[in-house]
């Protein structure tokens, strides 16, 4: 069974899997999620905890020895498997698929992985792992989603804002939704219950705002200037390569032009290797927003930006970043 976050409450209300499996990469989705199964299985009675974490020279017969064996003074327990590579080896995706075969009835198994690419998701051990149980599918918030998550939050402290606190809420902590969950529990603790003022959130919250080159990408298609020369000159500051950039930016770009031309997305996606859900979502969504002729001058651009870097073109890469993303908001068809 595939699970979003968001579902898996409901799920563990109804009923309780023998194995639940958790990857992605957002760390405290993960991490609220790994607890919600905890919290589920010790109010069925799993009262015994052991972890075991994957390194070097782990040893996968402790695993199975805890897997095939109950505590002498607890009826159940929770076995965590947490694996940082998100790869097992032969030895190790052999233990878990035996496992699976047959689980035991009063062990939980839940292991934690970072977020698996298609091919891993694919490997016999990981549908062995959903065969058996709940997998829980982890993405990083949205942006548009992020001002109702905030003030999702504020409601459980007593606490509420208006949508223009709440945008400038999710500007600061964009990208960053360890920091964000810090930042709203500093609130509760600086400001009173009810409604919020702007000046109270600015004096009291940090900017802890980090992107990637797919929060650029998502803003430029959805023509959001503004949000794309934030995240813009914050990759610039943060140090990112301008390559890995334009790399990203030049890969949706190619799959929309190949959209314009009658082309299938999913094809796109693969030959252009788009696999990331919330920016196949974007380009989805912007498929039939611009001009053939913008996408086709947008690309020029961007090779334009590509000579700049390698030092054989002329023009500033971060200058030129900024100036696509103008041309290519006016090279709408609305």
């Amino acid at each position: 069974m595939q699970l979003r976050p968001e579902q898996l409450e409901a799920q563990l209300t109804k009923s309780l899997s023998g194995v639940y499996t958790i990857h992605g990469d957002e760390p405290l989705l993960a991490l609220e999620a790994a607890d919600a199964v905890r919290n589920a299985a010790r109010k069925r009675g799993f009262s015994e905890r052991e972890v075991f974490e994957v390194g070097r020279g782990f040893d996968w017969s402790e695993l199975c020895s805890s897997l095939a064996s109950l505590p002498l003074f607890a009826a159940k327990k929770i076995v965590e498997l947490r694996l940082p590579t998100g790869k097992p080896g032969n030895q190790g995706g052999e233990a878990i698929e035996a496992y699976c075969r047959k689980p035991g009835a009063d062990v939980l198994l839940l292991v934690s992985l970072p977020r698996l690419d298609r091919a891993t998701q694919s490997a016999p051990w990981f549908q062995a792992l959903a065969q058996a149980g709940v997998v829980v599918e982890i993405w990083p918030l949205d942006r548009p989603k992020l001002p109702a998550w905030i003030a999702e939050r504020l409601a459980r402290q007593n606490q509420r804002a208006p949508r223009d606190v709440l945008d400038f809420l999710a500007d600061r902590v964009e990208g960053n939704l360890l920091a964000a969950h810090q930042e709203v529990q500093k609130l509760a603790l600086l400001a009173p219950a009810g409604e919020l003022a702007l000046e109270t959130v600015q004096d009291a919250v940090a900017n802890v705002a980090r992107y990637d080159p797919q929060d650029a990408a998502e803003a430029l298609l959805a023509q959001d200037t503004e949000r794309y020369v934030r995240v813009i000159e914050g990759l610039r500051g943060e140090g990112e390569q301008p390559t890995f950039i334009l790399f990203v930016l030049s890969n949706v770009l190619f799959v929309l032009q190949a959209a314009s031309r009658g082309g299938s997305l999913d094809a796109a996606f693969s030959q252009h290797r788009l696999f990331n859900k919330p920016l196949q979502r974007a380009v989805q969504a912007a498929a039939k927003r611009f001009t053939p002729e913008a996408l086709d001058r947008a690309i020029a651009h961007a090779a334009g930006i590509d000579r700049a870097i390698k030092g054989v073109g002329s023009g500033e890469p971060w200058q030129a970043f900024i100036a696509l993303g103008l041309k290519l908001a006016r090279g709408s068809k609305a």
